[in-house]
């Protein structure tokens, strides 16, 4: 590596989600603030909600087959 170009790099740096879970990370910052983390994401948490994709392909058919008349 070359001296002098890198970034100084903090092991211990805290990141501070919106839901105020604080979890200690590596990164080229001291502190991070961010607004989604595992402990609040719906994909980990189980909370997602399924979007009704079905409804919208049934529309794009409907359509396609009324321009194909």
């Amino acid at each position: 590596m070359k001296a002098g170009i890198h970034p100084k790099y903090f092991p211990k740096a805290k990141m501070k989600c919106a839901c105020g879970n604080t979890i200690i990370v590596g990164s080229a910052k001291e502190s991070l603030d961010i607004e989604v983390c595992s402990a609040c994401h719906p994909f980990f948490t189980g909370k997602g909600k399924l979007i009704d994709a079905a409804g919208r392909v049934e529309r794009f058919k409907t359509r396609a087959a009324k321009k194909r008349k």
